[in-house]
């Protein structure tokens, strides 16, 4: 733990986007049914579009001087989000990858009252551009239902 208010609600957010990268790479990899080939395509967009997003708050968090997590079992305990069963249905995997974008917005949220407080805009428009995207892929997600 750093004495960086900020970069602690950073590592929050890359924890939980390395968690629903790694879960929505899972969905990819084992969804099946009618709607296969749109939810694969769709979360492998979603997945590709995360691990980007992923590099950028780790580069944050080591622009405010702190090292970024690394390791799963550290993401593990700074995330809400659960790992994914590959054996569920496409319609529950839809419904656990909207709700768990929800859960980054969230943290996000948070994020950026912490950023703002700090005067540190850099990583509050960080954040609010990760919760458009967020918003959007539970947007796409919800209308695939």
């Amino acid at each position: 733990m750093s004495n960086n208010p900020v970069a602690e609600s950073l590592k929050k957010v890359l924890a939980s986007s390395y968690i629903l990268s790694l879960k929505t790479q899972n969905y990819h990899w084992n969804v099946k049914g009618p709607h296969f080939k749109q939810l694969h395509d769709l979360f492998g967009e979603q997945y590709n579009e995360l691990n980007t997003a992923i590099d950028d708050i780790a580069e944050r968090i080591r622009a405010l001087g702190t090292n970024a997590p690394a390791n799963y079992s550290t993401y593990q305990s700074l995330s809400k989000i659960e790992d994914g069963k590959e054996d569920q249905d496409s319609i529950s995997m839809v419904k656990d990858l909207a709700n768990d974008q929800k859960k980054i917005v969230d943290d996000l949220n948070i994020a950026i009252q912490v950023a703002q407080k700090a005067g540190d805009e850099s990583t509050a428009d960080l954040a609010i551009g990760r919760i458009t995207a967020h918003e959007k892929n539970r947007w796409m997600l919800e209308s695939s239902i």
